[in-house]
């Protein structure tokens, strides 16, 4: 195989900001093809990822026998693996040329800062790395896992010597977080190598394309000398990320999508080093995907799961922390790892193959939403994942297209009828979640049971709203979607800056509490159809406000009956207020004491 030379085509550079702006776009518009069913579709020749992960040794070699290599096959569409690392071919060259050109491209324009993030990574366990994932509570989770690394500044000496980390990885098992540690290490274990893949795709790392001038210097002394056995496809070191970040995931799901970002770090930090391309990178996810999911999903393990998440909640989530959070951004972790998930390559393959939901992946949620069953998990995977069409990503079970950060935002559809019940007196998730997802379909969504559930997306389903129990909160404007709401017995509550719209009729029985937060004049909600009061009317005033006589506070088309109780909250002693009924709207009576 030739070296490409270090070229700067202008038409590559063109059409890989084109397909990075049609990535993003896409992905932010959620325009999944839709799922007709969450039962996993037929196995794949090699059989159902979950149930033969343990084939994945360097004893199984082919696409058939080797699930890893099967759920990663979607690449030999790109390129024909060789016999050694020189003797491949390519087959679609634009993408080919586009993934090293990527590399070239970020080699170029990275900063100093960004360079030392890559030795980092590249140094130190990919397991102590990912524990900044936690936030305030890294430290704290560092000392009683007795989580440890040597690599702690880069040497004078790193552009000639390379450095091996000593530490202890994400802890020691015999620690007072031992049960964690231990399901790291099992996600982590003997099957989730990526060698036996390298070893069949002999795909070239980046800088064999080019030349090291790619790499970042301190880098240069970790290069493999034997070629053949240090293939680029897939990344090693992502899929050691991701499945550390997993495991954490589990054991601490309130910060799911912050750990599945720093993952998502460090996999695009192999790409800065200029050690993979972004096609190892996407190809190193979807391998620690389904291996996360298969060992999780193994009833040997399900003792340990348990020991693990019981042990975060008592021994870690307990505890405050002072370290840094640089995961506190939720747009900014959720752009980035959106970016990351195709890394702007266009779609080319076809785009209306409808989402299907991988045996057993239902797994990866089953903390993060522990008030619901399998299948409605599943129905969130298959309702937020990414469209078909992008490179690598299209395997047979479903692994490249799971979006599971956007799915620790909840459903994006209602496919069918929704039913949440959940049980405040077991605190974490059953007592308060929020779904942030713009949620579409024409189901319907019922809340039951004493937990609060927020609605936080720009909400489009047709089906309607009810609520038995517990609390409903809508915190966008059109938080309820389209249809009727009907509130039997629960309290429906509003939380917008400005107005919340009910798209159809609203209806409230003697035992329900429709709460309104006051915090302005265009504090509104807008009922769209007809209204039938019974009940209670909560108005919750917050800072200071006090809004002028005769300020409207609900519209509607037409109103059948009326409030029993009025409560006001939060305003100021020494005004009182009264709600008067108009035939269109309900306004306030403001006077002073």
């Amino acid at each position: 195989m030739k070296l490409l030379r270090m070229k700067k085509h202008l038409v590559v550079a063109l059409f890989s900001l084109i397909l990075f702006q049609s990535s993003v776009s896409v992905c932010y518009a959620s325009t999944t093809a839709k799922a007709k069913t969450v039962t996993p579709p037929p196995p794949p020749a090699s059989g159902y990822f979950v149930d033969h992960y343990k084939n994945n040794s360097s004893a199984n070699t082919t696409v058939n026998s080797n699930p890893a290599i099967g759920v990663l096959s979607e690449f030999n569409k790109l390129w024909t693996p060789g016999n050694t690392w020189d003797s491949g071919a390519k087959l679609n060259s634009s993408v080919l040329d586009a993934n090293i050109q990527k590399v070239v491209d970020i080699a170029e324009r990275r900063t100093f800062s960004e360079e030392n993030a890559a030795y980092f990574d590249d140094r130190r366990n990919q397991s102590y790395s990912v524990i900044d994932g936690l936030g305030p509570l890294t430290d704290v989770y560092r000392m009683k896992a007795e989580a440890t690394t040597t690599i702690n500044s880069i040497p004078a000496d790193a552009t000639i010597k390379k450095y091996h980390d000593e530490g202890t990885n994400s802890g020691s098992t015999s620690s007072s977080l031992g049960s964690v540690v231990s399901l790291v290490n099992t996600l982590r274990g003997p099957y989730s190598s990526t060698n036996p893949a390298k070893g069949y795709f002999h795909y070239p790392r980046p800088f064999r394309w080019e030349s090291n001038s790619i790499l970042v210097p301190t880098l240069v002394p970790a290069i493999n000398p034997d070629p053949d056995k240090d293939g680029g496809f897939p990344s090693g070191h992502t899929n050691a990320a991701y499945l550390s970040a997993f495991a954490m995931a589990y054991a601490v799901p309130e910060r799911y999508q912050e750990l599945l970002t720093r993952a998502s770090e460090l996999g695009n930090n192999r790409i800065v080093a200029g050690m993979h391309s972004p096609l190892d990178v996407m190809g190193g996810r979807v391998m620690a995907t389904g291996l996360a999911a298969a060992i999780l999903s193994d009833p040997a393990n399900n003792r340990l799961k348990k020991a693990a998440y019981d042990e975060a909640h008592s021994k870690l989530l307990t505890q405050t922390g002072t370290a840094e959070d640089r995961f506190s951004d939720y747009d900014m972790n959720k752009k980035q790892h959106f970016q990351r998930l195709t890394y702007g390559f266009g779609q080319i393959n076809p785009t209306a193959k409808p989402m299907v939901v991988p045996k057993g992946a239902e797994v990866l949620l089953e903390t993060r939403f522990p008030y619901l069953d399998k299948t409605q998990r599943r129905w969130i995977l298959a309702t937020t994942g990414l469209p078909a069409g992008y490179p690598v990503l299209d395997d047979a079970e479903g692994w490249g297209r799971l979006n599971l950060f956007s799915a620790a935002d909840g459903y994006g559809a209602f496919a069918k009828n929704v039913t949440v019940n959940m049980d405040s007196s077991k605190g974490g998730f059953h007592a308060l979640d929020r779904w942030r997802n713009d949620i579409s379909g024409s189901g319907k969504l019922t809340k039951k049971g004493t937990g609060t559930l927020k609605l936080e997306g720009n909400n489009t389903y047709s089906g309607g709203t009810r609520i038995d129990q517990g609390t409903l909160e809508g915190d966008s404007k059109t938080a309820f979607g389209r249809g009727d709401v009907s509130n039997n017995g629960g309290t429906l509550k509003e939380d917008v800056s400005g107005k919340l719209i009910i798209g159809g009729d609203y209806k409230q029985s003697a035992k329900g509490i429709l709460e309104l937060n006051l915090s302005g004049k265009n504090d509104l909600l807008h009922i769209k159809g007809k209204a039938k009061m019974k009940g209670t009317l909560r108005l919750h005033f917050s800072n200071n406000y006090v809004p002028a006589d005769g300020s409207t506070i609900i519209t509607y088309h037409k109103r059948h009956g009326s409030f029993s109780s009025i409560e006001t909250v939060g305003l100021p002693s020494k005004y009182k207020v009264k709600i008067v009924y108009k035939s269109n709207s309900i306004q306030l009576k403001v006077r002073a004491n």
